[in-house]
C-alpha cells in the first residue's frame, strides 16, 4: 500500500516508505504451517470415531484451527502490512494498527541524532533499530527497519541538508562553476606555517 499522496506537503516527496522487515512474519508462518498441519492430522484421526462425534470433532478441530490461523498468522500479516516507516524531504511519518491507528510525524529540523543498532540477526537479515532523537524526552525506538544503515543514511542527510558536505570533484573538460565556500571561522592574522 503506497503512502496517499495527498497527505504531502506541496513540495514534499518520499523518499523512504517501508514496512518493517518479513523477519517478524517468520513465526506467524510457521504458526500457520504447524496449525495446518496439526489440524489436518487430528481432521483425520476424527474421521475414524462413531457418528455422531465424527462431525461434531471435525467441527471442533475446524473452529480451533481457524481461531488459532487469525489470532497466530492473519492478525500479525496485517498489523505488518499496516505498518509504515516514511521519511520523506520535510519530515520523518510513522503510521501503525488497524482498529486503533497511531501515528507521529517529526520534522526533520526537530531531529537532533539518528542512530542503528542490529544484532547478529538482524545483520544477517539485513535489518535493525532505528534510533532517532529529536525534541521529545526519550529517544523514539523504530524496530525491524529494512536496510536500516541505508536508511539512517538517508536521514542523516535529509537532516543536514548542507550543500558543501556532498562534494563532487570537478570533471575535465567541463566548465567550472564557483561557489564561495562557507565562513570557516576567524583565523589570527600573522605568519603561519606552510
Amino acid at each position: 500500500m503506497a503512502y496517499p499522496d495527498d497527505l504531502l506537503s506541496e513540495n514534499e516527496h518520499v523518499v523512504v516508505h517501508s514496512h518493517p522487515h518479513f523477519k517478524m512474519l517468520i513465526f506467524p508462518f510457521l504458526a500457520l504451517i504447524v496449525t495446518l498441519g496439526v489440524g489436518i492430522w487430528l481432521a483425520i484421526i476424527a474421521k475414524e470415531a462413531t457418528a455422531p462425534w465424527d462431525l461434531i470433532s471435525e467441527i471442533a478441530i475446524a473452529a480451533v484451527g481457524l481461531g488459532l490461523v487469525v489470532w497466530l498468522f492473519l492478525a500479525p500479516f496485517v498489523r505488518w502490512r499496516t505498518t509504515h516507516f516514511i521519511v520523506t524531504t520535510d519530515r520523518l511519518i510513522a503510521r501503525e494498527g488497524v482498529l486503533k491507528r497511531t501515528g507521529i510525524d517529526i520534522p526533520m529540523s526537530r531531529i537532533n541524532s539518528v542512530q542503528f543498532e542490529h544484532g547478529l540477526l538482524d545483520r544477517v537479515f539485513g535489518c535493525g533499530t532505528l534510533v532517532i532523537e529529536s525534541a521529545s524526552d526519550e529517544p523514539l525506538k523504530f524496530d525491524d527497519i529494512p536496510k536500516v544503515e541505508r536508511v539512517h543514511t538517508v536521514i542523516y542527510r535529509e537532516v543536514n541538508d548542507n550543500p558543501y558536505d556532498d562534494y563532487t570533484p570537478p570533471v575535465p573538460g567541463a566548465p567550472q562553476q564557483t561557489e564561495p565556500l562557507p565562513p570557516q571561522g576567524h583565523q589570527p592574522r600573522g605568519n603561519r606555517r606552510r
